[in-house]
């Protein structure tokens, strides 16, 4: 029988204390391979305090790093992605704490990065078609139309390049600069995916269905959609040469 890739689940939290314990468990139920890092951005909400219980629960395989500096998306990620390349582990996928990444599709993530040529694949909900569930229609016509902006501009080979449901190779992870990235909000998954296409990495895709958050509010606001429509041109000026790089 062969061994399963060790895999670790990285998951930000931000006022998600309704949602993290339901959702550790359903990530670890997966098996015992998988291991989640909740890295928590101060949560007033007292998430911080929850996601410390439930590593007691299960020792091994839960560890919370606890931010206390400028809050957001993009600098949660740097400090834990940054944390999971040193671990012991053959892949680290990162995963919303909001059940819009339905932790059902982890195994689908693994075993196309596991069993093919990829270091990156990304839970897509572009892949056929629009497979997204719950989201108004302006919702919608800004998300498709930002894939299509960043596609056209960066020549990213992905049809859903604004996903953040992901599962890389650790090694091909770790190739990326990530405490010289800039960008906060969504644009630092663009600022990831453009990175990874300049370090060769190879992308892949798998379809998901994406369901907007069961418990409190998104994190969409004017300065993140502002933030988005810059960052894909300050990546081409300043690596031009990687624009529509393959693996």
């Amino acid at each position: 029988m062969t061994t399963p890739p060790r895999v670790l689940v990285v998951t930000p939290t931000y006022n998600e204390r309704d949602n993290l314990p339901v959702l550790v468990r359903q990530v670890l139920a997966v098996g015992d391979h998988v291991s989640i890092l909740v890295v928590d951005d101060a949560s007033p909400d007292g998430t911080g305090r929850i996601a410390d219980d439930l590593a007691a629960e299960f020792p091994g395989r839960m560890q919370v790093l606890h931010r206390t500096g400028k809050r957001g998306l993009g600098r949660s990620y740097v400090d834990a992605l940054s944390m999971a390349v040193t671990m012991d582990v053959d892949l680290v996928c990162q995963m919303d704490a909001d059940f819009s990444h339905d932790p059902k599709y982890l195994p689908d993530l693994v075993a196309a990065i596991a069993s093919g040529p990829c270091d990156l694949v990304i839970g897509s909900r572009y892949l056929y078609g629009v497979s997204v569930v719950n989201w108004p229609l302006s919702r919608l016509i800004l998300s498709t139309f930002a894939n299509r902006y960043v596609r056209a501009i960066t020549a990213l080979p992905a049809r859903d390049c604004t996903s953040g449901y992901r599962c890389w190779r650790r090694e091909a992870l770790a190739r990326l600069p990530l405490r010289a990235f800039v960008s906060d909000g969504y644009a630092f998954l663009v600022e990831m995916l453009y990175q990874a296409m300049g370090t060769g990495c190879r992308i892949g895709e798998v379809p998901i269905i994406y369901v907007e958050r069961r418990e409190g509010q998104s994190k969409m606001s004017r300065g993140v959609i502002l933030e988005s429509v810059f960052v894909p041109w300050r990546l081409v000026l300043r690596h031009p040469s990687w624009r529509g790089r393959r693996g």
